[in-house]
């Protein structure tokens, strides 16, 4: 058990820091929805309500989508591009790595593709998951006001959804591009993240 919790540590790290912010934003989001139903003289929703409504799935998918995005487009990249000095690029004068060539036919390439590909598979799921969620919204908010709401599709197209989708996308690009920069002159001793302590500023890799 000792040794399966140090091999695995990170991914277990990492799920309870997820499990606790989504009980507590499942939490904090629950009783503002209930106090917004409060001052429209509504019944506050039960959490079951809650959970499946526009109000809690809208901004749970919109963030995973920018999540997901981010790393679909910084896999991609960072098999086509280089940042010389970064400790997350390839080295641009020794871009080959061993063991890396594709399986023969389609199955080899998906292969040798399936980590993008499955984080594209997932940004287009909460995309459409968000989509969905913020659609809820807007019916609900078109209800209080007496207005007719779009559908689906026309959502999609409207200027308030794209602000949600972007506000969050340009944070995850700029905290990307902070980590590939930062990397090239700043250290963090004992994380695959960042180079050696002693290494120089042109090193390229967290070898």
């Amino acid at each position: 058990m000792k040794k399966f919790l140090r091999d695995s540590g990170l991914s277990w790290a990492l799920l309870a820091l997820f499990l606790v912010s989504l009980a507590g934003m499942i939490w904090s989001g629950w009783l503002d929805a209930a106090e917004e139903a409060r001052r429209h003289a509504e019944a506050a929703p039960s959490l079951g309500q809650f959970l499946t409504g526009g109000d809690f799935l809208s901004p749970l998918f919109e963030n995973w989508e920018s999540e997901f995005l981010q790393m679909a487009f910084y896999v991609v990249l960072t098999a086509m591009l280089f940042q010389r000095g970064s400790a997350e690029s390839s080295d641009p004068d020794d871009p080959d790595r061993p063991n890396d060539e594709a399986g023969p036919g389609i199955g080899g390439w998906l292969y040798a593709h399936s980590l993008g590909l499955t984080l594209a598979a997932l940004f287009v799921a909460s995309f459409v998951l968000h989509g969905w969620g913020s659609w809820q919204m807007a019916i609900g908010d078109a209800a209080r006001h007496g207005e007719a709401p779009h559908g689906f599709w026309a959502h999609l197209g409207t200027a308030g959804f794209w602000f949600e989708s972007m506000q969050n996308w340009q944070s995850e690009f700029l905290a990307t591009l902070a980590l590939v920069v930062l990397s090239i002159f700043l250290r963090h001793r004992g994380s695959p993240e960042s180079k050696p302590v002693q290494a120089p500023h042109g090193q390229t890799g967290a070898g």
